[in-house]
């Protein structure tokens, strides 16, 4: 994920801060704005930009010390019906249960959803893991006509998608 500098303005009063003089508390107020800055955008209109929802799901979910999968369940145009953590499991791994998965899709009546989980190493690289839950999650939805848009891998620094390569 790259950071964009914006320029110094008189009226912008956070143009000079500086993340090595924030206190960890200050970090988390500074975290704790931008989900609240990024989430009436997310949480309204379909999920079309790749960008923002990958943004979202980072500054909320990259920090957790254990890794934890989740799902965003999404409309049949991709309005969010719903985010839920689903499983949570320890600092290399998490158990997804397939069946789970269909129960809660069909709970909140789900047309498409977009799969996430953390990497509490910080590295967002797709796993051969990773891989063979998607395509059985893939499978065990297909059967109730429900699309996978996307599973997002979140790191501390970056995301990978699998939509984005070519694993969806």
């Amino acid at each position: 994920m790259s950071v964009t500098s914006l320029k110094p303005s008189a009226s912008d009063r956070f143009a000079n801060i500086c993340l090595e003089t924030l206190s960890e508390l200050e970090k988390n107020t500074l975290v704790a704005l931008a989900i609240s800055t990024l989430a009436p955008g997310y949480l309204k209109g379909p999920l079309t930009s790749p960008d923002a929802s990958r943004n979202y799901l980072q500054l909320n979910h990259a920090k957790y010390k254990n890794e934890v999968f989740g799902c965003l369940f999404l409309t049949n145009n991709h309005q969010l019906i719903a985010e839920e953590q689903l499983f949570f499991g320890t600092i290399d791994g998490a158990s997804v249960h397939p069946r789970v998965v269909v129960q809660k899709v069909l709970e909140h009546n789900a047309s498409a959803v977009i799969f996430w989980h953390n990497h509490p190493s910080g590295k967002a690289s797709i796993s051969s893991s990773d891989k063979t839950i998607t395509c059985k999650l893939k499978e065990a939805l297909a059967l109730v006509d429900v699309r996978v848009i996307d599973h997002i891998v979140i790191g501390t620094e970056e995301t990978s998608s699998f939509a984005e390569q070519g694993y969806l």
